[in-house]
């Protein structure tokens, strides 16, 4: 009897379309990050559960993702990377949605209030890291049609213009970080100091996510260069 494996089916199509399917799932759980954020600020509490829901489905989704590349991805296949740097990309992209999950997680259960003072700027913030998740699945999704159409000549300069751009918006994210950070510190006699210590680990977990994102332009740019 021969059993069909859908996952070994999309590895025969392309190596890359598991990391791709993935990245996919870690940039749309990335995405909530925004609308449940605007639900927080207005203190509604049932959307910001919706949009928390559905970041912990797709960061679930991911992670199913992950744990079949790990199972199905063959010892030996003709492949333009290695298996150990197919193995690492994916680990690098999972720590996306995870990072999504623990700040919208803290936030909700904490029903954390933003000072308004930090609402534009947290909020120029947040939209800079997904940002630069979403450029880091263009990048990938780059990479896949350009090694399969064949124009592999041409692999390293598109992709050395896409994690150039990912560099930029990460540094960006890290700039908006400090002036958030100093904005804050001037703010923290105002506040409860339970409140400021959240506060400061929301920021820099929302600069975790605009790294993590880099981190996976920096491992494309690796297999790139091999």
């Amino acid at each position: 009897m021969v059993t069909h494996n859908p996952f070994s089916a999309m590895f025969g199509r392309s190596p890359f379309q598991p990391l791709l399917a993935h990245i996919v799932k870690a940039n749309e759980c990335a995405d909530q990050l925004l609308p449940f954020f605007e639900a927080a600020l207005d203190g509604d509490w049932e959307a910001a559960e919706t949009h928390r829901e559905t970041v912990t489905r797709l960061e679930h989704e991911a992670d199913e993702l992950k744990t079949e590349l790990r199972l199905n991805l063959p010892n030996t296949m003709f492949l333009p990377v290695s298996r150990t740097d197919i193995l690492d990309l994916i680990s690098v992209q999972d720590k996306i949605a995870n990072k999504v999950r623990d700040i919208t997680g803290i936030m909700l259960g904490r029903r954390m209030q933003v000072p308004e003072p930090l609402v534009q700027p947290m909020r120029d913030y947040m939209q800079t890291a997904v940002a630069c998740v979403a450029q880091a699945r263009h990048a990938l999704e780059e990479l896949k049609d350009l090694l399969e159409s064949g124009f592999g000549r041409n692999v390293s300069d598109v992709m050395q213009k896409l994690i150039r751009e990912l560099h930029v918006l990460e540094q960006q994210a890290d700039s908006q970080q400090v002036a958030i950070r100093r904005q804050l510190f001037e703010l923290e006699s105002q506040l409860p100091p339970v409140d400021v210590i959240f506060l400061y680990k929301i920021i820099d977990w929302v600069g975790e996510l605009s790294d993590r994102a880099e981190r996976v332009g920096s491992r494309l740019q690796i297999l790139t260069a091999r």
